[in-house]
């Protein structure tokens, strides 16, 4: 076997660019396809360190082999992200993935009033995650609830923002920076400062451009692993 197809086998960590309207899953699932048929093997153990919405892109985290025992960790690091909101329109989900289903006004919004509402961010914060998230609550999934119409008590999280600024503002766009802990919603950060500003907000775009140590520059596009697998096959 290939030194390179056996590295995979024994456990390594991977950094890629997820792309666009991708879930976690999918991208797991194409990396475990592609070098189960590269490997001869129908079973490889493959997992994320950390969920990324499908309507999200940027840093993820994979780990083969004995490498998954390093999830944890990995997972435990810190993350950062650039959100683009939509002011004065809220959606169930917080982004694009439902309809908008209510207006607010934005005309009292200013780049004074923004800053002053970000401060409240800052630091340890309590968020309720979103009803359409993976949250388990009596053994389900909470989104199986939301579909459902099902209402459910979501207890709120004790997280922390370490860092968050403003990367532009022109009504109704507001563009942050946001450096947070394991467990952050950006969704419900999002539906949160809305609120806070008295009107509304949901995401339109989500980047991850950090996880620990790792930024997009450490990573790879899946097509791009996928080719060099393919390579590293037709050399055994």
């Amino acid at each position: 076997m290939n030194d390179q197809l056996a590295a995979f086998a024994e456990g390594r960590i991977l950094y890629l660019n997820k792309p666009l309207h991708w879930t976690s899953f999918d991208v797991v699932n194409r990396v475990r396809g592609v070098l189960c048929r590269a490997l001869g093997t129908k079973k490889l153990k493959v997992g994320h360190a950390g969920t990324l919405d499908p309507l999200a892109t940027g840093v993820m985290v994979l780990c083969t082999g004995k490498a998954t025992k390093q999830i944890d960790r990995l997972q435990a690091g810190v993350k950062e992200y650039v959100a683009t909101l939509e002011l004065g329109a809220t959606t169930p989900s917080f982004d694009l993935e439902h309809p908008v289903d209510a207006h607010y006004p934005t005309e009292h919004i200013t780049r004074a009033l923004v800053d002053e509402v970000l401060q409240q961010f800052r630091g340890e914060i309590w968020q309720v995650p979103p009803v359409y998230s993976a949250v388990k609550i009596d053994g389900k999934r909470a989104y199986d609830y939301a579909r459902k119409a099902q209402e459910v008590e979501i207890h709120p999280k004790l997280l922390v923002i370490d860092e968050l600024e403003v990367l532009h503002f022109a009504l109704p766009v507001l563009t942050i920076r946001v450096v947070c802990s394991k467990g952050t919603y950006i969704r419900a950060l999002a539906r949160d400062i809305g609120r806070a500003l008295h009107s509304g907000a949901h995401l339109t775009a989500l980047q991850r451009t950090r996880v620990g140590d790792v930024s997009l520059a450490d990573c790879r596009e899946i097509d791009e692993l996928v080719a060099d697998i393919t390579a590293m096959t037709s050399e055994k």
